[in-house]
């Protein structure tokens, strides 16, 4: 990995990827565009004879399908893919293997469960091994965790899929995380990586009332069902309620989406410091957490402002929610503090903004946990109050309704391609 050029509009990163075949390499250059949010202009794609001093391990034979989420993030994934990705693809796994290679662009908010479900599970289930390149964000993901979660897999035949993560999405929590402290190449160097780490997950059960908001909470659905009858959900990056899950549901519109990452902030915004100047609304609700050995324990507050549980150390890419955590280490960690002013959330938040320096506050309660359960018991009469988020889906529970989320030890649906470059 190489960049240069001093200029911020003008930085170049090149970097080289070994083809399929192991004959040959391609040479990639990009320049960063000069918003940083957006995604890199490829300028070149070179191939050259493999330098055989190199080890090269030739990779299993893969069904490759190509997943872009047309409206991810600044709605950028087509035109990354034709400008971008495609070109390399077609370096490394030449002509023939690109041609072979399936492509799926989504229509709708349910097109990537769609094809997990049609597509992805089933030839997973029957022991065909599969690369997927993901061109979305942190949604993407969550819909296929959920899509070969959704039922039983063959233990003795199931081969989780490989994932390569684009980050096309608003946050990219997991891509962030996973690539946290290295150059950012936007995941094009895992499209030659044939390294796969074990996706960790969580499993989120509601109670039978609770429902899924979509379409900019204008409806609701009713969630998969365990066999107890609860709704279900699966995650990898978090669970919240209050503050983060608020601010989740109410800049999840067109016009919000419009400003990016910033869509948070504004929403912070609005929620921090009400229009008739009140303080900020304190949620009520009963917490218990899993620690060891299946003990739950109660939290002594009675009253709420940021409960988080994450799988990921960072939310976005500046923004470290959980310093402790390692790529794909498979913890859980409880962020948690009580109602304050305005101001006194932003100063706890802006020091997540500067390396995760909030988890000193003597304020913050900050532990590994196993488990985490709310409980609302009729506390919150406005059901605003009782939205629930997981990895960025919002699922609103009745009035005594309740939500429990364990991280799942043994079982896994998908695996993440890492790259050292």
């Amino acid at each position: 990995m190489d960049r240069s050029g001093g200029d911020d509009q003008h930085r170049k990163i090149v970097f080289t990827t070994q083809s399929v075949d192991g004959e040959s390499e391609a040479v990639v250059t990009l320049q960063e565009h000069k918003d940083l949010t957006r995604p890199p202009f490829l300028i070149n794609v070179s191939t050259r004879p493999r330098n055989q001093q190199l080890p090269f391990f030739l990779p299993e034979q893969r069904e490759t399908h190509v997943i872009i989420s047309s409206g991810s993030g600044h709605g950028l994934a087509d035109d990354f893919f034709s400008s971008a990705v495609r070109p390399i693809l077609e370096s490394i796994y030449g002509e023939k293997g690109s041609k072979e290679t399936r492509i799926h662009t989504t229509e709708s908010p349910t097109s990537i469960l769609e094809i997990t479900d049609n597509i992805l599970f089933p030839a997973a289930n029957e022991g065909k091994p599969i690369r997927i390149i993901l061109l979305s964000g942190d949604g993407g993901i969550v819909d296929l965790v959920n899509g070969l979660s959704s039922e039983t897999p063959n233990s003795q035949t199931y081969i989780p899929p490989q994932v390569v993560i684009l980050p096309l999405g608003t946050a990219n929590a997991l891509y962030h995380s996973i690539n946290a402290g290295g150059n950012d190449t936007w995941g094009l160097p895992a499209l030659t990586s044939w390294e796969a780490k074990p996706l960790p997950i969580f499993t989120a059960t509601f109670s039978p009332g609770a429902r899924l908001l979509v379409d900019e909470a204008r409806q609701e659905q009713a969630l998969p069902k365990d066999s107890q009858g609860n709704g279900i959900l699966h995650g990898a990056v978090v669970a919240s309620w209050g503050m983060h899950a608020s601010l989740v549901g109410d800049s999840d519109t067109t016009e919000y989406r419009k400003h990016g990452v910033e869509r948070f902030k504004m929403a912070a915004k609005e929620a921090l410091y009400p229009a008739d100047g009140s303080p900020p609304h304190p949620y009520k609700g009963k917490i218990s957490v899993l620690r060891e050995e299946d003990q739950w324990t109660s939290l002594p507050e009675e009253e709420h402002m940021y409960v988080l549980a994450s799988m990921v150390s960072h939310l976005e890419k500046p923004f470290c929610i959980s310093p402790a955590t390692k790529p794909l280490d498979g913890s859980l960690h409880l962020v948690h503090f009580t109602p304050r002013s305005g101001d006194e959330v932003m100063g706890i938040m802006n020091k997540a903004y500067d390396g995760g320096k909030h988890v000193d506050d003597e304020d913050v309660r900050y532990e590994s946990i196993d488990g985490l359960r709310i409980k609302f018991e009729g506390k919150e009469e406005d059901e605003r109050w009782r939205r629930i988020c997981i990895d960025g889906k919002i699922v609103r529970l009745e009035e005594d309704g309740w939500v429990e989320v364990r991280r799942v030890k043994e079982k896994r649906v998908l695996n993440i391609v890492v790259s050292g470059q």
